[in-house]
């Protein structure tokens, strides 16, 4: 297949419940009929929600979404520890919420709300030693992680609720809605706000609703996707993606380059700072074109990457 003949674009999934991203991205491989396929951030097999894969020359984009801020929908259960600190992990520890009140809630938000220091679950993709944490904890080692700056903009909750665990045992629920910077993890937010409160808490459901520019409306579920033929193996489904450059307006900050601007970035040539002063801005030709993307952070832009035309 021609690089002309292959698809190039973003595509946004509405994880279903129960699908690694992995599973996502080797689904989206066969339809498409290309390799060439990857995620601007895992989502754990519990979560639904925004995934936003790239396709072809669009993979090269997704360095730049990884980092955008998230939101995420998402039900709190007080009343247990777990090891996972979702509802998969095992139950290590009860203790009754039936004292909590929701000014204690109130409060225990207001300090996990902005500028915070978050340390990670011991299950998540963060290497240690060169190995993954969830690894190392399904091995039944100790994992401690540092804790790490994250920003929490938003986090609003909503009244408590009773609840009955499966253990037949007296719990609250919550239902959370928040909106975090890159890194942030809502089931550690989930584990610390039980702490606060006293009583344990982990996630039970969590869903993504955003990332960056791209929402959840604007996703397609899994089978929507398949051809409508099941017989006909042969051709690639007819995707519904998002063309370079309308991704790129949507996601960075934009410049629109002059002709001899976007002639000289073809050709990796150097072009005067633009007014936009970020750390990756889209550059876009006279015509529409998605020329490059640009580090624009410094004294001078520093191409951070180019897109040449697809068909060339």
């Amino acid at each position: 297949m021609s690089d002309t003949d292959r698809p190039h674009g973003l595509l946004l999934i509405d994880k279903p419940v129960g699908w690694t991203s992995h599973d996502v991205v080797a689904r989206v491989r066969r339809l498409a009929g290309t390799r060439r396929v990857g995620h601007a951030g895992t989502l754990d097999p519990m979560a639904s929600g925004v995934l936003v894969l790239g396709l072809g020359k669009a993979t090269k984009l997704l360095t730049f979404l990884v980092g955008c801020d998230k939101d995420y929908v998402a039900i709190v259960r007080l009343g247990e520890v777990r090891s996972t600190d979702d509802a998969e992990g095992q139950l290590l520890a009860y203790h009754d919420p039936r004292g909590v009140t929701e000014d204690a809630v109130a409060a225990a938000v207001a300090e996990l709300t902005g500028d915070i220091e978050q340390v990670p679950s011991t299950v998540s993709a963060i290497k240690v030693a060169g190995e993954r944490a969830y690894a190392r904890a399904r091995k039944g080692e100790a994992v401690v992680l540092p804790p790490r700056p994250v920003t929490v903009s938003r986090f609003t909750v909503g009244p408590l609720r009773q609840a009955q665990s499966a253990q037949g045992q007296l719990v609250c629920d919550l239902d959370i809605e928040v909106t975090v910077s890159s890194g942030t993890y809502v089931r550690a937010l989930a584990r610390d706000l039980g702490q606060i409160l006293g009583v344990g808490g982990h996630l039970t459901a969590l869903r993504r609703t955003r990332v960056g520019g791209y929402g959840i409306r604007a996703c397609h579920p899994l089978p929507e996707l398949e051809p409508r033929d099941p017989s006909d193996n042969g051709s690639r489904a007819e995707l519904p993606l998002l063309p370079l450059a309308a991704a790129a307006r949507a996601a960075l900050p934009v410049r629109e380059l002059t002709e001899a601007e976007a002639r000289a970035l073809s050709f990796g040539q150097s072009i005067a700072i633009g007014t936009e002063r970020a750390d990756a801005v889209a550059a876009f030709a006279p015509d529409g074109t998605l020329v490059a993307v640009l580090d624009e952070s410094g004294a001078r832009p520093r191409t951070r990457v180019v897109f040449a035309p697809a068909g060339s």
